[in-house]
């Protein structure tokens, strides 16, 4: 007889995965789009939802709904040399080159620098992200244990201080959201703007590289039929959409109301500590010191776990798992060790690009359970979005870069897709793609 996942596992697994993709940046950013928003908070908190939970959904149910087992075989439907080198871009950015090492110097920005003093910062990041990526090593090296380190211990003591200050902001909130006025681009496009915000999360990418250790742990557990995986994977999916949900949802509250009081931060980082210092004095910085290094190191852990799996797979002949993990801390902790600006500047043309990508990834996965087998599904989209998602990079390039005469000519081409403005001008394109490649696989059938 077949093994299904039992209710507490399934439970542990979806808290495995929501610690994996919940980390710093889920809580930043969402903060700062709350004061932004104002009284739009609810259209701007359901764009952010739907690229930073409903997609993420999506890209789980991908790989259960294709049998794939993980975003190299799913992306194998446009073509085996895209998939590689979709991959690895798609890992060493959620990895080394940006997510990974973000994780430990947005713990120590938020939650080490406000007890500083006098100490050197240079030396002091140093020290911390040394210590920050010795422990996530420590974690990751031993992979079965995943769900007891992160579901069981690390995802619900990170819950639970963080709901120490939502509680104490329901209780006193600072003013009302319907009073405070949308600034910038909230104040006319809030979904549309939201919707982009949800893209520095990264969770759409990540979604797609935990996929590999949600199955893994499944099988681990038993649970090895093809189709009782993509059914469970549904299961954990639905509960990670609530949680994550539920906690944008508040924490976007929780900016909004914040500027009954306080004024609109720099950063969601800085609106944290001056939430956390609102309500619980002196004592605020310790708790938010907590909740965000609890945050960071669960990612940071399934971060080191999934780019070290699939970097051993797609090169046997290396360094090997261990190997891996060790060669990722290293390098994000020197990476780490340039600035969280300089990695914040860096990542958001990349990430303008490869989203699209992936969202069209998903897109395609879906138009392919529906209308056929088709790779014109997979192709005709992505050929689009890809072409279209280089604009929305070059256009997000750092003011230098993007200034350069080369570059301006060459979006005087790109401002005539519709939403290019909003750095959405993929949508379009690949939308009309996706439909063109369905009425063909309707006409002509699935050859080709």
């Amino acid at each position: 007889m077949e093994k299904k996942l039992t209710r507490a596992n399934a439970l542990f697994i979806g808290s495995m995965l929501f610690g994996m993709l919940f980390g710093a940046g889920n809580l930043i950013f969402p903060v700062h789009m709350g004061q932004l928003a104002g009284s739009n908070f609810w259209s701007a908190n359901w764009g952010f939802i739907f690229t930073g939970v409903f997609m993420p959904f999506f890209a789980l149910l991908a790989i259960g709904l294709t049998g794939s087992s993980g975003v190299e075989e799913l992306a194998g439907n446009v073509h085996p040399i895209f998939a590689r080198i979709f991959t690895i871009l798609l890992y060493l950015t959620i990895g080394p080159a940006f997510a990974l090492p973000r994780t430990a110097t947005v713990s120590f920005q938020i939650g080490v620098v406000p007890f500083l003093g006098s100490t050197n910062p240079t030396v002091a990041l140093a020290v911390f992200t040394f210590v920050f990526m010795a422990v996530a090593l420590a974690f990751a090296l031993k992979p079965s244990k995943l769900i007891v380190y992160i579901g069981k211990w690390l995802n619900p003591a990170f819950l639970t201080f963080l709901c120490l200050l939502v509680l104490a902001a329901l209780l006193h909130p600072m003013g009302s959201v319907a009073m405070i006025a949308p600034q910038g681009d909230y104040s006319g496009h809030a979904f549309l703007t939201g919707f982009k915000e949800g893209y520095n999360t990264m969770d759409v990418l990540a979604m797609l590289a935990f996929s590999v250790i949600v199955v893994d742990t499944m099988h681990n557990l038993g649970v090895t039929d093809r189709k009782t995986v993509s059914r469970d994977i549904i299961k954990v999916g639905v509960i990670v959409v609530i949680l994550m949900s539920l906690i944008y949802t508040m924490i976007t509250w929780l900016g909004t109301s914040s500027m009954g009081k306080l004024a609109l931060s720099a950063n969601g980082g800085i609106a944290l500590a001056q939430i956390a210092q609102y309500y619980y004095g002196p004592l605020g910085g310790l708790l938010q010191a907590v909740i965000v290094t609890l945050a960071c190191l669960k990612t940071a852990i399934g971060l080191i776990s999934a780019c070290s799996d699939t970097f051993a797979e797609f090169f046997p002949m290396s360094l090997g798992y261990k190997g891996w993990c060790v060669a990722f801390a290293v390098i994000a902790f020197l990476v780490g060790n340039v600035g969280l600006t300089q990695i914040i500047v860096l990542a958001i043309p990349i990430l303008m690009f490869l989203y699209p990508l992936a969202i069209t990834l998903i897109l395609s996965s879906f138009a392919r359970a529906l209308f056929g087998q088709s790779k014109r599904l997979y192709r005709w989209p992505m050929v689009l979005a890809g072409i279209a998602a280089f604009g929305d990079a070059l256009s997000a390039l750092p003011q230098g870069l993007a200034n350069s005469p080369l570059v301006l000519q060459i979006l005087g081409y790109y401002k005539i897709l519709p939403l290019f403005s909003l750095g959405m001008g993929w949508v379009v394109p690949t939308f009309v793609a996706l439909l063109l490649a369905i009425i063909s696989v309707k006409l002509v059938g699935d050859r080709a």
